[in-house]
């Protein structure tokens, strides 16, 4: 039967329910080829302005529960390909790298940026393989199981990683085959696909001292032209690894005014089918909350989640993880290794909750 499909008429067949009926007559979001494409996209966009490669996740080792976070940023500037001179800014790499140490209470973090080129900082096209200076993160293997490695040297902070991540499922392609909405009307959106439930391997020396961690952890890829519509000054993000092999993606998008523009997600069961959620189907109720002193911003650190899958709370295992990284990319945002608990108050999950935009604007 596919076979006899148009292009058009196969991203129809797999809109969500609850969906708006706009979202599959609009042919220049669903049927001009916006789709994640594998393994082709596993790399850079450099064309696209902004895009990124997260990847979060929980360690153990010896009795001790860490979280870390490392992403590699890409930005495309203003200055044209054509430009004569090779010293020319075309391309921005960033990197954010962050160790939640649990059991101290404490938070390490650590930031670089570079232009592209020079041996310095690079991005690949066709597949992930990024590096600034001495951070890596790279991919191979096939496409539906693949393998990352991820290296990070931070002197400043007192800690590297170096991990070995292997896929345990297929990707998770995000939104409609990837086309991931931002705004209603397809204002803003994004490329995106996630890697969840990825078992890890390796070694975090920590002040000197290695340690052999293993652990799960969440990648996420994405990237777009325009992420952020008019009157949006940051969002909520949950990517939870639960226990049971399923994975929960959430988020909302914040104005000003703290009322949500837009929000999305998706939920899939081990071995079972994506089951993307509609705008309408979320409800993030914000909880306790925290207050940063270097930032002063109040952040919402637990949240109440409803979904079509099932109600849920989302609890940090810190709360001190703000990340200051106006350094690079202007900003503070807390992200954070955090519980994920049903309806009964029982963990079922872990992963990270991201929020933006409670101490300044978001812009990207």
């Amino acid at each position: 039967m596919l076979g006899t499909m148009n292009r058009r008429d196969l991203v129809f067949s797999v809109l969500p329910l609850g969906w708006p009926a706009w979202l599959a007559a609009k042919n220049d979001l669903a049927g001009d080829g916006r789709a994640v494409r594998l393994p082709a996209d596993f790399g850079a966009h450099p064309s696209q302005r902004t895009e990124w490669w997260y990847l979060t996740g929980s360690l153990e080792a010896e009795g001790r529960t860490f979280g870390f976070q490392v992403t590699f940023f890409r930005s495309r500037t203003p200055v044209a390909d054509a430009h004569p001179s090779r010293f020319a800014a075309r391309q921005l790499v960033f990197a954010h790298a962050a160790l939640s140490d649990v059991s101290a209470g404490r938070q390490r973090h650590d930031q670089r940026v570079a232009r592209a080129g020079f041996g310095v900082a690079a991005t690949t096209e066709g597949e992930t393989g990024v590096h600034l200076r001495d951070w890596r993160l790279q991919r191979s293997g096939p496409a539906q199981a693949s393998q990352y490695t991820a290296q990070v040297l931070s002197a400043n902070a007192g800690f590297r990683l170096n991990l070995t991540l292997s896929a345990t499922q297929p990707p998770l392609l995000q939104g409609v085959n990837g086309l991931s909405l931002k705004a209603p009307q397809g204002a803003a959106s994004s490329l995106y696909y996630s890697e969840p439930q990825l078992d890890v391997r390796g070694t975090l020396t920590l002040d000197g001292r290695p340690l052999t961690v293993t652990g799960r952890a969440w990648l996420d890829h994405e990237w777009a032209d325009s992420l952020i519509a008019p009157g949006v000054v940051g969002w909520d993000w949950i990517g939870m690894n639960l226990a049971d092999g399923s994975a929960l993606t959430a988020f909302q998008v914040r104005r000003a005014d703290g009322s949500v523009l837009y929000a999305g997600g998706s939920f899939r069961p081990a071995g079972g089918s994506v089951r993307s959620f509609a705008p309408d189907e979320l409800q993030f109720t914000p909880g306790r909350r925290w207050t940063s002193p270097a930032s002063g911003a109040h952040y919402p650190v637990a949240w109440q989640l409803i979904t079509p899958t099932g109600r849920f709370t989302v609890r940090p295992l810190m709360d001190a993880q703000e990340l200051d990284s106006r350094q690079s990319t202007g900003a503070f945002y807390w992200e954070g290794l955090s519980d994920l608990l049903d309806a009964e108050g029982r963990a079922v999950g872990r992963g990270y909750l991201e929020m933006t935009g409670y101490a300044a604007a978001l812009i990207l």
